[in-house]
C-alpha cells in the first residue's frame, strides 16, 4: 500500500521542489499544531454529539429534517478531521494519528480510514493522471478519450456529465460507504477486523437511534436528506480541487512539484471559507505539503506562490462560485467527445 510521508533531502536534492521544501521547514511550517487540533476537535465532537441530542430530546418531528441538516454538516467536519488525521497533519506518531482517523473515520462517519487512506495516497501521488489517480477513474470523464470511448450507459453520463454532476453528488456518501464495506472484507488494508468492527458499530449505533427516535418514514427521510446532503458537501469541497486542470497521460512524467501544481486549483476565502471547505480550498499547498498541519497552509501560499513565480510555474486560485463554473465547463467539454461514441 502506498504511503504519504515527508520528502528526504537526499530525495529531493537538486530537484526544483528541494528549495520549496526547505524554505517550508525552515519557516517551521511543518512543526505539528496540536493546541489547533485540540480545539478543533473538541468544537467538533462538541456539535456532533449535540446534534445526536437533539435528535433524541426532540422527538418525532419533521423538524428534526433540520437535525439531518446539521448532522451532515458535522460529518464532513469530521471526515476533515480523519483526512488531516490520514495525512499524519496531527500527530507524530504513525499510530496515534492512525487511531484518530478510525475514531474520526470509521466511528464517527462510517468511513474506513484504511482504504482511505490506500486510496487518496494514490490520488497524491498521481493527480489528474490517467490509469493512476483513481479520483478521475469513477463515473465521471475527465479526459476527452475516456468520454468517446464510453459505451451505453456510460456514454449517456460522460456527455451529460456537466449537468448530472451536482445531482450525483447526493450519492457521494452512500458510495464512500459501499467501498468503505469492500474494502474491508476484501482489501488487506491493515487491522480490516477491527476497522469492520468500528463500521458496524457505527451503522449499529445510527441506525438504532434514528429509527427508535422517529417513525419509520421519517427515520428514512431522514437518512436520505442526512447522507445525501453529507455527500453532496464532501462532493462540493472535493470538486473545485482538480476537476478543469491539466491531465496526465499515463506515460507522462512531471516533475514532483511541477506535477502537483499544474493539476490543482485553489480557491479564495477567509476563515468562513477556510471552515467550510476543510482548509482543502489551500489545495496546491496541501498537494505540495501533504503532511503539512491544516492551520499552516495558509500560511505557506505567499512562500509557494513566490516560489512558482520563480520558476514561471501558473500557479491557479479563484473564488469559489467560479471554481465550480470552470469546473462544470471542463465536464461539458469533455463530455462533448461522447457524442461520437458508439453502444
Amino acid at each position: 500500500m502506498t504511503r504519504l510521508r515527508p520528502a528526504s533531502e537526499a530525495e529531493t536534492r537538486g530537484s526544483d521542489y528541494a528549495g520549496l521544501l526547505r524554505r517550508a521547514r525552515q519557516a517551521g511550517l511543518l512543526n505539528r499544531r496540536l493546541r489547533y487540533y485540540a480545539w478543533k476537535t473538541g468544537f467538533t465532537a462538541a456539535a456532533f454529539f449535540g446534534g445526536w441530542a437533539v435528535l433524541i430530546l426532540g422527538g418525532d418531528s419533521w423538524w428534526q429534517l433540520l437535525t439531518a441538516v446539521f448532522l451532515a454538516a458535522v460529518f464532513a467536519q469530521f471526515a476533515f478531521l480523519g483526512h488531516d488525521a490520514g495525512h499524519r497533519q496531527i500527530f507524530r506518531s504513525r499510530r496515534a494519528n492512525y487511531v484518530y482517523g478510525t475514531i474520526a473515520g470509521n466511528l464517527a462517519t462510517g468511513l474506513s480510514i484504511g482504504w482511505w487512506t490506500s486510496n487518496h495516497n494514490r490520488h497524491h501521488a498521481h493527480p489528474n493522471t490517467e490509469d493512476g489517480d483513481p479520483d478521475i477513474a469513477g463515473i465521471l470523464a475527465h479526459s476527452g478519450g475516456r468520454a468517446a470511448a464510453g459505451k451505453g450507459w456510460r456514454r449517456f453520463i460522460f456527455r451529460y456529465q456537466a449537468w448530472l454532476f451536482f445531482p450525483l453528488l447526493t450519492l457521494e456518501a452512500a458510495s464512500l460507504h459501499f467501498a468503505s464495506g469492500r474494502a474491508v472484507l476484501r482489501w488487506p488494508i491493515p487491522n480490516r477486523v477491527q476497522e469492520g468492527a468500528l463500521l458496524v458499530a457505527h451503522a449499529i449505533l445510527y441506525l438504532s437511534t434514528v429509527f427508535l427516535v422517529l417513525s419509520p418514514g421519517k427515520a428514512l427521510v431522514f437518512i436520505a436528506v442526512q447522507q445525501g446532503l453529507f455527500g453532496f458537501y464532501m462532493g462540493c469541497t472535493f470538486a473545485p480541487n482538480h476537476k478543469g486542470m491539466a491531465v496526465f497521460e499515463a506515460g507522462d512524467s512531471p516533475d514532483f512539484l511541477r506535477r502537483q501544481v499544474l493539476t490543482s486549483r485553489n480557491v479564495r476565502g477567509g476563515p468562513i471559507t477556510d471552515l467550510a471547505l476543510g482548509g482543502l480550498n489551500y489545495q496546491i499547498e496541501h498537494h505540495l505539503f501533504p503532511y503539512m498541519p491544516r492551520p499552516n497552509l495558509p500560511l505557506a501560499q505567499a512562500m509557494v506562490m513566490e516560489y512558482c513565480a520563480e520558476l514561471d510555474i501558473p500557479y491557479a486560485e479563484t473564488g469559489l462560485l467560479d471554481s465550480y463554473s470552470q469546473a462544470l465547463r471542463h465536464l461539458d467539454a469533455v463530455g462533448r467527445h461522447a457524442e461520437g461514441s458508439h453502444p
